[in-house]
């Protein structure tokens, strides 16, 4: 007779912290630079600009987090999903098929989304869900293994990809910047050795320049703007990696006041080892390229974010208070999908059929925001509508 194995508990701070980002990801529509640049003198709108932008190159922001808290949730998730397929008697070939499905129809999804804009499909790799496509095969099986052994996977993942970064040569006295899509003068580019982990001058942006060629595409691929790269999903799998850790201490613990120390003080040194890599000059943190230093910059972050939504949603029980993000967080393919699809189709709806300056109610300062707001409420009430049907949409 088969050992009976109940289907663990849908916890509350995990869908509360996954619909936290999500929302973030979809406020992008509320455009606060816009606002910001209507009132050039205010440090609130300069403030709120600056965290819904991605810094130019080394640092971080609110917005910055979005992509390694998906990725570190997808890592979390990943035990209490092992262990559902498991209390369904579901077999380790069975699980595998699903693995290899989940990836491939990440990685196609994300070039999907990539590509709506474009004449022909755009094979980029660097997509939110590409990235954590490339590298769940490789999480789904670290699944399987002790906590030692994901934390030595870890260490070499971040090893071997700062010592690929470290060993390319630096540019030349001859170098033809005009490859990169940055200049020598650049008030970003880092000195010393740090030099090494610079916008589109690295072994990512190589790789780059030699694999997106092997796609089809209407001109040969020299940078991405952004500094962006394929490669980035080395080291984003060794966010997931912590998130995983995070999900088994979390899956497991023996009590709230543990799993809260144990995650806070994780955090804290993954966030000073990420500083002293920083200030010392020896691996800058970075999210354009995901640097080593980066991986343990916003792990650490995503622990004390964890740590937060875990106390107050779970411990406190205060779920009321987040349903709206629980909501988006329920739904967060739906939720990602949405804000990368529908946003110009609801405005020319309410265009159309409400008024074509329905933005205007407070005046043409505040019209982006108004918009976005709108906006946002109407993809909210899609995501309530699933919701209260409990339609999920999984992958």
């Amino acid at each position: 007779m088969k050992e009976y194995i109940p289907a663990p508990k849908r916890v509350s701070s995990i869908d509360a912290y996954r619909g936290f980002v999500m929302f973030l990801m979809m406020a992008e529509v509320l455009r606060l630079g816009k606002v910001a640049e209507a009132f050039p003198g205010s440090a609130f709108w300069a403030f709120l600009d600056y965290h819904q932008s991605h810094v130019e190159w080394v640092g971080c922001s609110l917005h910055d987090m979005i992509q390694p808290s998906f990725s570190f949730l997808v890592g979390v998730a990943l035990p209490y999903s092992i262990a559902s397929r498991a209390s369904r008697e579901q077999s380790t070939t069975v699980m595998w098929l699903h693995t290899f499905r989940r990836s491939l129809t990440l990685i196609l999804l994300g070039i999907f989304l990539r590509s709506m804009h474009s004449e022909q499909t755009n094979f980029t790799f660097e997509d939110t869900l590409t990235q954590i496509g490339l590298g769940y095969p490789i999480l789904f099986a670290l699944g399987f293994t002790g906590e030692r052994t994901q934390w030595g996977a870890l260490g070499g993942i971040l090893l071997a990809y700062g010592l690929a970064f470290a060993l390319y040569s630096l540019p030349g006295p001859y170098f033809d910047w005009s490859e990169t899509g940055n200049v020598a003068n650049w008030e970003h580019n880092l000195k010393g050795f740090a030099a090494h982990w610079n916008k589109n001058t690295n072994i990512a942006w190589a790789f780059d320049r030699w694999f997106l060629n092997l796609f089809p595409r209407p001109e040969t691929f020299k940078f991405n703007g952004g500094g962006y790269s394929t490669m980035s999903f080395i080291p984003t799998l060794g966010t997931m990696i912590l998130g995983l850790i995070a999900g088994k201490w979390l899956k497991s613990a023996t009590s709230s006041a543990w799993l809260l120390r144990r995650l806070a003080m994780t955090a804290a040194i993954l966030l000073a080892l990420a500083l002293v890599l920083n200030f010392a000059g020896i691996n800058p943190i970075v999210k354009r390229i995901w640097t080593p230093a980066w991986t343990l910059f916003s792990g650490g972050i995503c622990m004390f974010f964890l740590a937060g939504f875990y106390f107050i949603v779970d411990v406190k029980q205060k779920q009321r208070f987040f349903f709206p993000l629980i909501v988006i967080g329920t739904n967060s393919i739906v939720a990602y999908v949405m804000a990368e699809t529908i946003v110009s189709f609801i405005d020319s709806s309410f265009r159309i059929n409400v008024s074509q300056n329905y933005d205007l109610l407070f005046g043409p300062n505040y019209q982006p925001l108004v918009r976005g707001a709108i906006i946002l409420l109407v993809e909210w009430a899609i995501l309530y509508w699933l919701y209260v049907r409990k339609i999920f949409i999984r992958i």
